[in-house]
């Protein structure tokens, strides 16, 4: 079923068009706050944001409807997704909001919901929620001596501090590294310094300096060229880039090169594997990691179970099979054991434990396999293109050229008009033909439409 708000991650689009809107937000949080509230105890919400400047907007909005329907507002002001969740659950609330567009420009903004246990909504809530915010407003409110109350929550960052570090073991200090962090300014600007430092490692920081409207600006996880001069400028060991919202991360070593998430799942699921730490005899990732990663855990005697894309079915399906080790090439990374979501810092410390545990450089310890060649390319589209004949004869037989050799990922964007193709195998010259030839059959498609 086509829903008109939700996306595979939230909604979200360009703050005061719609869909993110004062209103809309406001019209979320009422049926947000009529669907959780159950029960006869006093409800609860924690409403979490990043540094963008239309947050102050659609956080008064969301209070707003959260009030107007019962629910008691707890606002964190700027907190990281993940530290939303935690707090969800830690707070005991009915249902936790974090206000981001993560790693889109500052001009977007999106609305993410967590249920009380921490964990993102089902397609099922959300429909619902879809339903009652098209519906009158009137009908959902409560009578005046049962609106909510508001409150600023102090004192949730040194939580969030706290809870970082315990993911580490009691007896490992970062004593001795020089680490560079690249918070974007974004929601992390003030923790994940604080945090690496509390821990004992010699810091510099990096896209720490939020003006509302400099959010993932030619900084953080998609921009980490400028992690990598100040990781030579001041030599440091290691640098780690974050995205607005610090729920994914990338690293970039000594050399000043930079690590995806394939190579950290790969550490990490390493480590945990020779820890006797690890869970379903694998790792969780999307059709999008690479097939170098798949052929790594293949020779360590570990799986690969692939989802679609989006950390939300990553989760799912860690959940559903026992797994606690998930993520994306992109960075998301969710480490069960500790959290519900992606954790851009606690996926970091993972790493950084392993650093000072094997006592070698950081582009040794993240280089854990030679990536295939991947060839991505995105085209913009018009109505649905993958449904046209011509277009599924030339994916078949694009499918059929690869055979054996690699894989072949199309796959509509959760978040734009786009279709995006990606083709990944041992002779480069062969995908880059694939692929365009691909591009050029789905475009025509488009123009003609």
């Amino acid at each position: 079923m086509t829903r008109r708000y939700f996306g595979t991650d939230g909604i979200r689009g360009q703050s005061n068009r719609f869909p993110m809107t004062p209103d809309l937000a406001m019209r979320v949080g009422i049926a947000v706050g009529t669907i959780f509230r159950r029960g006869d105890h006093r409800h609860r919400v924690v409403i979490g944001k990043d540094t963008r400047l239309s947050g102050y907007m659609l956080e008064n909005a969301m209070v707003a409807g959260f009030t107007a329907a019962g629910v008691d507002a707890f606002i964190l002001g700027p907190m990281p997704t993940p530290a939303v969740a935690m707090l969800t659950r830690s707070l005991r609330a009915d249902i936790g909001v974090m206000i981001s567009a993560s790693h889109n420009p500052f001009e977007d903004n999106g609305i993410k919901l967590f249920g009380p246990d921490g964990f993102k909504l089902s397609d099922d809530l959300e429909s619902e929620i879809e339903r009652l915010i098209d519906q009158d407003i009137p009908a959902q409110l409560v009578a005046s001596d049962k609106i909510g109350r508001a409150t600023r929550i102090d004192g949730v960052q040194d939580r969030y501090i706290e809870f970082a570090k315990r993911t580490m073991q009691k007896d490992l200090s970062l004593a001795g590294l020089r680490v560079v962090v690249d918070t974007a300014n974004g929601a992390a600007y003030r923790v994940a310094p604080k945090a690496l430092w509390e821990l004992g490692a010699e810091v510099f920081s990096i896209g720490n300096e939020p003006n509302g409207m400099n959010i993932n600006l030619n900084c953080g996880s998609m921009h980490p060229e400028a992690l990598a001069r100040k990781v030579h400028e001041v030599r440091a060991d290691i640098g780690i880039a974050l995205d607005g919202d610090a729920d994914r991360v990338v690293i970039v070593d000594e050399t000043g090169t930079v690590v995806d998430g394939d190579q950290l799942m790969a550490v990490i699921a390493e480590s945990w594997a020779a820890d006797q730490l690890l869970r379903g005899e694998g790792i969780v990732a999307t059709v999008m990691s690479n097939l170098g990663l798949e052929r790594f855990l293949a020779g360590k005697g570990l799986s690969l179970a692939r989802t679609r894309v989006g950390d939300r079915y990553v989760v799912d399906h860690m959940r559903q099979n026992d797994f606690n080790v998930g993520g994306e090439q992109s960075g998301h990374i969710v480490l069960s054991d500790f959290a519900t979501t992606g954790d851009g810092l606690v996926a970091a410390l993972q790493v950084l434990s392993r650093v000072k545990r094997m006592d070698r450089p950081v582009s040794e310890v993240c280089r854990r396999f030679e990536p295939v060649p991947q060839i991505l390319r995105n085209v913009r589209t018009t109505g649905k293109p993958l449904e046209n004949a011509g277009v599924k004869a030339a994916i078949a037989d694009a499918e059929s050229d690869l055979a054996a050799n690699g894989r072949l990922v199309i796959r509509p964007s959760g978040t734009e008009p786009l279709i995006r193709v990606m083709a990944e195998g041992d002779d480069e010259a062969q995908l880059n033909r694939i692929v365009e030839g691909l591009v050029a059959v789905i475009g025509g498609v488009r123009e003609a439409a």
